[in-house]
């Protein structure tokens, strides 16, 4: 049954909710994260409230707010249910600080044919360069998109509005049958540090999905393995005008070194699938130290070590060049889910189940990042991603189809029901 996608009632309440939520500012902040700043944006807790009334009025009251700006709510099982294994669902409340978030704009485009989409002056869409776009003017989708001078928010604010829509249809039918669930709406997902402090002792269920994904039919339950690293070089400083040889160590000059010595075949930008990558973000510092950031990402630990190694041994080598002195300090993100999940079968069971009930075609495809779900599996509840019809991610050509939403949101209600 397709309870939510072919109903218009829902749709509509679907579209009213989805533009409210990226409206609402909820940046979250990569320095504030570094600085062991948790949530890193006070503008998180606005949101999260804002979903605290929702679920309130939706007559949803074990319902709360942690200090550290979780939202966690419980919905308790029909009569008869009990059986049911619960399911905990997440979404993240924080949208990525690499494109403005504030002061969105959305535009809505009804009943989409094909053709281009006008986003701004600059920014056009259009079926006949896009896929996924294509696909969607097929079945005549209704797309969301910024006005171009932010970004749309749909990541992840599509998957909290499919989780809320999924909420409502169970307060207004409540003769739908069902188990436990449980929901959880994270801060800081964007910053790599979203599972930080999640309220682990309020959550029962040993089973969990992100809906945190991309195009309708997306199902993912393998990641990367996720290091950062930061390569401190020091250098040492005089007057330029009496620098000679040996005498100033230029640490910029070094950096520069290490960074034109990465591989070109091992950028993120020139692999793809299941291929790792090693990827600069930042370069900070002067003469006397220069710290470059990177993010270490591979499926396999064993390329993972390589990876580290090339590091090591680049930031050696350019240091020596020019008598200065490096430093690699390593720090791990998250890890692959895919072993855990393996050994847990019945998580995607549940899931494959749910898509066909839905009429869904299963599209299974690695993570080249990670989610929320990655490090709750590391915390011993499997959690595998499903799709929330976001695409062109932390971008402001972003855009979201409104139709996959609902299937998400059908999705969710077919893994709760007996």
């Amino acid at each position: 049954m397709n309870y939510i996608s072919s109903n218009e009632k829902y749709l509509e309440s679907a579209l009213n909710r989805f533009i409210k939520y990226v409206k609402t500012y909820s940046e979250s902040s990569s320095e504030n994260a570094e600085k062991g700043i948790f949530p890193s944006t006070q503008c998180q807790f606005e949101f999260a409230n804002k979903l605290y009334d929702e679920f309130k009025k939706l007559g949803i009251d074990d319902v709360q707010v942690t200090k550290d700006c979780y939202v966690y709510a419980h919905i308790s099982c029909t009569k008869g249910m009990e059986h049911i294994k619960p399911v905990c669902f997440l979404a993240h409340l924080d949208t990525v600080d690499e494109v403005s978030g504030l002061n969105v704009n959305p535009k809505v485009f009804r009943d989409y044919s094909g053709g281009e989409i006008d986003v701004s002056d600059e920014i056009k869409l259009s079926s006949v360069t896009d896929e996924y776009l294509q696909q969607a003017s097929l079945n005549k989708e209704t797309i969301i998109t910024s006005d171009g001078s932010t970004l749309l928010g749909s990541d992840d604010k599509a998957g909290v509005c499919a989780i809320m829509t999924a909420v409502q249809f169970l307060q207004e039918n409540k003769d739908y049958c069902h188990g436990t669930i449980e929901i959880v709406f994270s801060p800081d997902e964007e910053t790599g540090h979203g599972m930080d402090k999640v309220p682990l002792e309020l959550i029962k269920s040993k089973i969990a999905y992100t809906v945190d994904g991309g195009d309708v039919g997306e199902l993912e339950w393998e990641c990367f393995n996720a290091y950062s690293a930061k390569v401190i070089f020091t250098g040492k400083a005089c007057h330029t005008g009496d620098a000679r040889k040996n005498k100033m160590v230029n640490a910029v000059l070094v950096a520069s070194q290490f960074l034109s010595s990465l591989p070109n075949t091992m950028l993120p930008e020139t692999t793809d699938e299941y291929q790792g990558f090693i990827a600069p973000l930042e370069v900070s510092g002067g003469i006397e130290k220069t710290t470059v950031s990177l993010i270490l990402r591979s499926f396999s630990i064993d390329e993972m070590d390589e990876e580290k190694r090339i590091v090591e041994k680049l930031a050696k080598s350019a240091a020596l060049s020019f008598n200065g002195k490096s430093e690699v300090l390593f720090c791990k993100q998250y890890l692959n889910m895919k072993d855990v999940i393996m050994q847990n079968p019945e998580v995607i069971e549940k899931l494959e189940k749910a898509f066909e009930s839905a009429n869904v075609v299963i599209k299974n495809k690695p993570i080249r990042g990670g989610t929320d779900g990655s490090r709750l599996t590391e915390m011993g509840i499997p959690c595998p991603n499903i799709f929330t019809g976001a695409h062109n991610f932390h971008s402001r050509s972003e855009w979201c189809s409104l139709n996959q939403i609902a299937k998400a949101s059908d999705i969710i209600l077919n893994l709760i029901a007996k």
